[in-house]
């Protein structure tokens, strides 16, 4: 069996699985389905490594569960049961449970052992997720920012403005940015949307870009920015 690469015979498998369901959405593939419903797939897949007899795997199966429906359409998320698919555990090393092994492009992208809530799914799939068309990450801004050319947005509330935003950003609170589009496009430079965390400016983007005025936005927001311990202006 080879697990890393391959050709490509047919369509990719959906995001079913073709094995067994335990008790919650997590659909579980075999060794014989393997390579067609993980390597073959056109989407990244996080799979995790469990067993009935992992206490540890009970106990994450709500995080996984919430995690899976969260990323559907975006990410396929499967368990394969080692007591069942002994030859695929030799294969790949598996240890210890659970072990989660991301595979994107018919290749083994990360692995990670040990309970993961959502959050740490969530950061260990991003960087393999089509991303967003417009979206910028912070250290992605940043150097725009030093070239000139952008303008950053903050369409937090005027008191959240107040407090801390990028340097150099215009304050526009999205209850009111579809109405003020000429204002919005007057800037000098092309305008960055962001927010606390990312999630309002990346719906916004979406409906500006349907209504013909497409704006980019940071991914994460002024959290992000700071995470990367880049500067923020403060009265």
């Amino acid at each position: 069996m080879h697990i890393i690469g391959g050709s490509r015979p047919g369509a990719p498998g959906g995001g079913g699985g073709s094995g067994k369901k335990d008790a919650g959405v997590v659909p579980y593939v075999t060794e014989r389905d393997f390579e067609q419903e993980v390597l073959l797939a056109e989407v990244p897949v996080l799979v995790q490594y469990t067993s009935e007899r992992s206490q540890a795997c009970i106990a994450i199966a709500p995080e996984v569960d919430a995690f899976a429906k969260e990323m559907q359409g975006k990410c396929k998320v499967v368990k394969v049961d080692i007591d069942k698919a002994q030859a695929l555990a030799r294969q790949l090393r598996i240890q210890q449970l659970p072990t989660f092994m991301l595979f994107a492009e018919q290749r083994l992208a990360d692995a990670q052992v040990g309970p993961l809530n959502r959050k740490q799914l969530r950061a260990m799939v991003e960087p393999f997720l089509p991303r967003q068309e417009g979206a910028l990450k912070a250290r992605e801004l940043a150097e725009l920012l030093k070239r000139g050319g952008v303008a950053p947005v903050d369409v937090r509330d005027a008191q959240a403005f107040g407090r801390a935003h990028l340097p150099g950003a215009t304050s526009l609170p999205a209850d009111a940015i579809e109405g003020r589009l000429a204002e919005l496009f007057m800037l000098p430079g092309q305008p960055v949307l962001y927010d606390r965390a990312g999630e309002k400016t990346k719906e916004l983007a979406v409906r500006l870009a349907e209504a013909g005025a497409p704006v980019a936005f940071l991914e994460g927001g002024i959290l992000a920015w700071e995470a990367e311990g880049l500067p923020v202006e403060r009265p």
